[in-house]
């Protein structure tokens, strides 16, 4: 289409080039007759003939070359296609060190769980909200976020990955709304065993639309309720708690980098607090974070300029910060409760609280209670999870 639209204007630009040679002759040369003028242009149509005739072909040669071998790179994998991919039970756990212990005595679970993490990671505070909330023990495993030698064993090389001791050994768990269905899951009713409920989440390969494989876990936003199923009038509030949870994922946390990450400066003011309150000096020698606060503010810095252009944000990226947080609390407002749940927490309340607790120290959150009404819906989230309130909702064994 560009190349036609090179044609359309070829016209005009021949026209000009014909009023800058009138307009404008050469120093020490007098004005053009008629009959120069004639061959000028000549000339001039013949060198733009040459250069379209060559141009066109090697411009199709190269976008043919460019769609062939991303189709043969695609090719490599399309029997992968649709396939499963079965996330398989450790029979031991990795000799990894465990950073800390989170003990709740609230805690009836029996569940063993260690989380591989970063601290400020949004995904990993979802994940850590949800147990605390519930008052769910937990070991934890800082990850260094530049080398991530921590989760060297597994093949999936994000963060989190919860690992569950089950009857047969450790049961890796990936994606944190994965994570958080499976365990709501189990919560609700017990007599589910962990590494059979994961039969229900499964991570299924499939190309993007750039050709690239990937895998989806399928699921991910579901409780699995089995012979429970809830009334059919409460099935709008599960529908609607499916939604916001996906809304978090798909475009709320979307906000959070290309603010934290704004400039360089707040690049580097946001890694040194991941440091403080990750305790990296405790968990990393000092050369190993030299290169996580320096290598990751710049890197991230970077990035960040291509995600508010990927993810269509605001010059102004504070702007589309403080316009997703308004619709969250419009959508409470709605409902007219104290959180999306109502009167406790709900799932979504659980989500969006634990991807703003991941910037809680940065500039950027300082801003959004400065220019929002978040802080009351915040405040009393927070004293919800602090004081593990959802462990009175469990159920007993």
């Amino acid at each position: 289409m560009s190349i036609l639209q090179r044609l359309s204007r070829f016209p005009q630009n021949l026209y000009y080039a014909k009023n800058v040679i009138k307009r404008y002759p050469k120093r020490n040369e007098s004005i053009l007759s008629a009959s120069q003028q004639s061959s000028m242009l000549r000339t001039v149509f013949k060198a733009s003939l040459v250069g379209i005739s060559i141009g066109f072909p090697v411009g199709i040669a190269i976008t043919t070359g460019y769609s062939w071998y991303k189709n043969m790179e695609a090719s490599k994998t399309y029997h992968l296609q649709g396939k499963e991919e079965k996330i398989k039970i450790l029979k031991e756990k990795p000799p990894i060190p465990v950073s800390r212990e989170i003990i709740f005595p609230v805690d009836t679970t029996e569940l063993k769980l260690t989380l591989y993490q970063y601290q400020t990671c949004p995904f990993c505070c979802k994940v850590r909200v949800f147990l605390d909330y519930y008052g769910i023990s937990y070991e934890i495993v800082e990850v260094d976020p530049v080398l991530r030698k921590e989760i060297s064993w597994s093949s999936y090389k994000k963060v989190p990955i919860l690992l569950a001791q089950v009857d047969s050994g450790y049961q890796p768990l990936n994606d944190s709304s994965m994570i958080i269905s499976l365990l709501a899951s189990y919560l609700k009713e017990r007599s589910q065993k962990i590494n059979d409920l994961i039969e229900y989440y499964p991570s299924i390969a499939m190309h993007d639309e750039n050709g690239r494989l990937k895998y989806e876990i399928m699921n991910k936003y579901f409780l699995m309720y089995q012979d429970n199923l809830p009334a059919n009038k409460i099935m709008d509030k599960i529908m609607e708690e499916r939604k916001w949870r996906k809304w978090v994922d798909d475009e709320f946390v979307h906000t959070l980098s290309p603010n934290v990450y704004r400039t360089l400066d707040e690049a580097y003011k946001t890694f040194n607090w991941f440091s403080k309150v990750g305790k990296w000096e405790e968990y990393f020698p000092t050369w190993e974070r030299f290169i996580m606060i320096n290598v990751g503010a710049t890197a991230m810095w970077l990035i960040s300029k291509r995600l508010k252009k990927r993810h269509h944000l605001k010059q102004d990226v504070r702007q589309s910060l403080y316009d997703e947080i308004n619709k969250w609390l419009n959508a409470i407002n709605k409902h007219g409760g104290t959180f999306m749940g109502g009167e406790k927490p709900n799932l979504s309340d659980l989500a969006v609280y634990g991807v703003l607790k991941s910037i809680e120290g940065c500039s950027a959150f300082k801003d959004a209670l400065d220019n929002t009404n978040l802080s009351t819906w915040y405040n009393a989230m927070t004293k919800e999870v602090e004081t593990h309130s959802g462990s009175k909702y469990l159920m007993t064994k």
